[in-house]
């Protein structure tokens, strides 16, 4: 990982981040017990391809309160998928996550970009990566408002799934876990495994009919030597969840978790209101 600009942080939230990257540095450095040579995991196979999608969504806190509405597009385009969720909260703070990826055979990412800006966040951040794994990472910081920029290039595997962890959830078996990558930006990169594992079932009413939705932990893995200073310092990534219907098609209907660094919120499906 290189870093092509770089400032000190004077917060204490940023010494923690400064402290982790060192210690993933020092891990990266330590010797191999034994010489083997490292398998990369082709990714998460295609079960169920996606295509054109318009869907309504509502963003609330986990304890159901409402905070932002929103929409699912996806479009096909050149044998790809475009897929963009964006949120508009009432203080105009904006949440967009888009993502470009391919299906044959396995999913696959092509080029991720992440913009959260406004009050509703701690700082305004704006992410883009790339397939080849050339990264820029754009901070603001609403306290004091420092800037902050991050670039350089990543040795991503295959299975970087930024922006799509709910599509390969609904690819993943109901009975056994599956595990991926995705790139955590704190602001500055790191490549981190995420565990995805049927962890039950749940009954969801539509209207009359009843449909049973797998719940999905989403459980990041910092490795022993990260995952034990994260705790020291106060810096493990909470678990989330997703629920998807599977009955003959998967159907997503619920994630918990925070939507970046943040809170835990909720993201449901929703439907238009005719007006009186």
């Amino acid at each position: 990982m290189s870093v092509a600009k770089r400032r000190c942080p004077a917060d204490a939230r940023r010494a923690v981040t400064v402290a982790l990257a060192l210690l993933v540095a020092v891990a990266a450095r330590a010797p191999a017990q034994q010489d083997v040579r490292r398998v990369e995991p082709a990714g998460i196979p295609v079960r169920y391809p996606e295509g054109t999608v318009h869907g309504f969504l509502t963003l609330r806190t986990a304890a159901g309160a409402p905070l932002a509405h929103g929409d699912l597009v996806q479009v096909v385009r050149d044998g790809a998928i475009d897929s963009r969720m964006v949120f508009h909260f009432p203080d105009a703070s904006v949440f967009e996550e888009t993502v470009t990826f391919t299906q044959k055979s396995v999913f696959t990412m092509q080029a991720y970009h992440l913009v959260q800006a406004g009050p509703a966040f701690a700082e305004d951040l704006d992410v883009t990566l790339n397939r080849a794994g050339k990264y820029l990472v754009k901070t603001k910081s609403h306290k004091d408002g420092e800037l902050h920029q991050y670039a350089g290039v990543l040795d991503l595997p295959p299975d970087v799934y930024n922006g799509m962890v709910i599509t390969v959830a609904k690819n993943v078996s109901s009975r056994a876990p599956e595990t991926v990558h995705l790139v955590a930006f704190t602001p500055e990169p790191r490549l981190i495994q995420l565990q995805i594992a049927p962890f039950g079932t749940h009954k969801v009413t539509i209207g009359q009919h009843t449909e049973t939705a797998v719940d999905y932990v989403l459980k990041p893995k910092l490795g022993a030597l990260l995952g034990f200073f994260a705790k020291v310092l106060g810096k493990v990534p909470p678990d989330s969840h997703t629920w998807i219907v599977s009955d003959y098609v998967p159907a997503f209907v619920r994630y918990e978790g925070p939507l970046y660094n943040g809170p835990a919120w909720r993201i449901e499906l929703t439907a238009p209101a005719w007006p009186p």
